[in-house]
């Protein structure tokens, strides 16, 4: 196809994303379920195209268009947050009607967010298990446990501008969840104390702190959402439901970034 045959259908590639709707029931609120979570898992997507380009211009000290990359993932978490308001539209006799159909599938399933977790610093190497079953998913979600998350990259950038991140830290953290240190705090205390001299980290910092507030934000609409529609009930992907949410509200990925606010 040339140029001038391209058309905004053809473009966008429409007539596959608009047939990819397959109710199993003839429930009227089925439709609204899965738009809703399709809507988001493309959002997530373009959530990690942009954190991954983020991630390398950090890596190579070229902050200021990452800065554009981490503000338009705050947007789009934005998105991903109002869309708990559209799905809450369901009253649980609607939900009823849909969640026989569903099986064991869950949201918790979702290798895209399960991966974006990961690259923001949230890392449960048990999480790759229930995506074993797709082994291109499976290895591209341990790939990211190899190399360091985000925040790993950010602490590795401190340290070549001559903070006092210690090497075992920026080496050791990979697999699992970074653990705080009291020298991470401090040397975000030395940026906040004069973000004049330290523009560049203050202003990534604040971008750090943005994501996590957004992302705490979806989390904690997940759980209102859940909570509306179908109550204490367990998820259908074997979670506990609501006391599952509510746990996860507690992982944080920047613990120092709040934690320097109190030092201030």
């Amino acid at each position: 196809m040339g140029k001038s045959d391209v058309t905004y259908s053809s473009y966008l590639d429409l007539d596959r994303i608009l047939a990819a709707q397959h109710p199993a029931s003839d429930a009227h609120d089925e439709f609204l379920f899965i738009i809703v979570h399709q809507a988001s898992e493309l959002w997530l997507k373009l959530c990690l195209h942009e954190l991954m380009a983020a991630r390398e211009l950090i890596i190579a000290d070229d902050l200021d268009p990452a800065f554009k990359m981490l503000a338009r993932v705050a947007q789009a978490q934005r998105q991903l947050i109002s869309s708990w308001d559209v799905l809450a539209t369901m009253t649980p006799h609607d939900y009823s009607q849909v969640r026989p159909h569903l099986g064991r599938s869950s949201g918790f399933q979702s290798a895209q967010y399960r991966l974006m977790e990961f690259i923001m610093g949230g890392r449960n190497p048990d999480m790759v298990t229930m995506h074993e079953a797709t082994p291109d998913v499976a290895e591209n979600l341990r790939a990211e446990l190899a190399r360091p998350s985000l925040y790993g990259e950010v602490l590795r950038l401190l340290r070549r501008r001559g903070f006092a991140i210690p090497a075992g830290l920026v080496e050791g953290e990979t697999r699992g969840p970074h653990q705080p240190a009291e020298e991470v705090v401090q040397a975000w205390a030395q940026v906040y104390r004069d973000p004049k001299t330290h523009w560049d980290l203050y202003e990534l910092a604040e971008k750090l702190v943005d994501l996590e507030y957004h992302f705490q934000r979806w989390r904690f609409g997940h759980l209102k959402t859940v909570e509306r529609v179908i109550g204490f009930k367990r998820g259908t992907g074997g979670t506990a439901g609501i006391p599952y949410l509510e746990s996860v509200l507690k992982l944080g990925f920047f613990p120092e970034l709040l934690s320097v606010r109190t030092e201030l």
